[in-house]
């Protein structure tokens, strides 16, 4: 008989952001007058940029012709993707990346789930506290979290390294030594950043101990703060250390779209094993590439006036994260982020609970937010906001708040 995947049961639950879609539906159906704002998973609400649209246009016309049309895009992806991205992200920050060193996928979450596979599965693994769940959960279905302590809610093969308030949410080097490094800047879920001093620490230390970072940069676009890099790659020496995770969904409103790439230096090497040449070797093996279409609608962002259009709206959503920031400090919660991240992490009053104050946001002031202790045990007592909603919404919703 068949048997299913022992390290899937280890799972806790479901997934972080179905259960609370799970509780805004019951609370819906148990109250249909309410107009329930969620300010808690980070999905875009503001349209695509008009350049992007029209990009999207002459690729489906392009589709509709034999001379134009294609099929399977290449491994690695279209050529003129993968240059502007290594042009536009890195070459013209000073970063030796090379085009086909840029691998293209259908966003971040997927290639922050699957780059664990290129890893032996005794690899320990190191997170911050809080943390994105995918590090976590996908390390669990690899079977290489241990197990799971009901009292301290955490896993006893993963290293944790808490981000609180007490350390200004920045990681520090664990006593135990790990083999692979998840790092997220800015952060998601607390909006915390890294100057380039620290990071240049961590990449000093993998360096040292052999081990790689796997960094998470999906919301670089929104640093607007000097010495805070927009990629790993700024550091000396990461080339040989760190694998860096780039999405459009939160730059370029690509959530619906799908759309992200990762870098893998050719200098990243486990002996003489490319780890470039086993994520190829992956890419190629389970994947069958971005469509077309997509692809140009990605190249559409680095035009002139694609950056001009997100530029735009970027500074739409950190307006949203401004007043969300200023109400909920002017309401007395103490308040962290919303400053280079489009995300807000405050303290949960009265020593409520993450889940304790999510239910009396949903039902005093019908917002739906997301409970801290869901991204890990060092989240309890804190709570997340993002900035993605429309305008109009982000006021309505701090102004219930700040009546509770």
């Amino acid at each position: 008989m068949f048997k299913a995947n022992p390290d899937y049961l280890k799972l806790r639950g479901s997934y972080l952001f179905s259960t609370v879609a799970n509780k805004q539906k019951a609370f819906q159906a148990a109250n249909p007058d309410k107009k329930i704002i969620r300010l808690s998973i980070g999905d875009v609400t503001q349209p695509l940029a008009p350049v992007i649209i029209d990009a999207l246009h002459k690729a489906v016309d392009e589709m509709a012709v034999a001379e134009t049309f294609h099929g399977y895009a290449p491994d690695l992806g279209y050529e003129f993707l993968r240059k502007a991205a290594a042009e536009n992200d890195y070459r013209a920050r000073g970063c030796d990346i090379a085009d086909d060193e840029i691998f293209i996928s259908d966003g971040a979450k997927g290639d922050c789930g699957n780059i664990q596979e290129i890893f032996a599965k005794d690899c320990k693994v190191a997170v911050c506290d809080p943390v994105y769940p995918v590090y976590v959960d996908t390390n669990v279905m690899a079977g290489r979290t241990g197990v799971f302590d009901e009292a301290s809610e955490t896993w006893s093969d993963v290293i944790y390294m808490p981000c609180t308030a007490e350390n200004n949410f920045m990681p520090e080097i664990p006593a135990e030594t790990p083999d692979i490094i998840y790092l997220c800047f800015p952060n998601n879920p607390t909006g915390g950043v890294i100057t380039k001093d620290a990071l240049q620490g961590w990449v000093d230390y993998a360096n040292k101990v052999g081990a790689v970072i796997i960094y998470d940069a999906a919301y670089e676009a929104y640093i607007s703060e000097d010495n805070i890099p927009h990629s790993i790659y700024e550091c000396e020496g990461a080339r040989t250390c760190a694998i860096e995770i780039h999405s459009f969904s939160k730059n370029a409103g690509f959530t619906g779209v799908r759309l992200g790439y990762t870098v893998i230096p050719k200098d990243l090497k486990c002996g003489d094993v490319q780890l470039h040449s086993l994520w190829a070797r992956r890419h190629g093996t389970k994947y069958n590439g971005a469509p077309y279409i997509i692809q140009k609608a990605g190249e559409a962002v680095y035009s002139a006036e694609g950056k001009k259009q997100l530029a735009e709206q970027v500074a739409y959503y950190m307006k949203n994260a401004a007043y969300i920031s200023n109400g909920l400090k002017e309401a007395g919660y103490e308040v962290y982020g919303g400053v280079n991240a489009p995300y807000i992490w405050l303290k949960t009053p009265d020593n409520m609970t993450s889940w304790e104050f999510f239910d009396k946001l949903l039902e005093q002031a019908n917002v739906v937010g997301t409970p801290g202790s869901g991204f890990g045990p060092s989240g309890e007592h804190y709570f997340r906001l993002t900035a993605f909603g429309s305008y109009e919404n982000t006021v309505e919703a701090i102004d219930r708040i700040k009546k509770m």
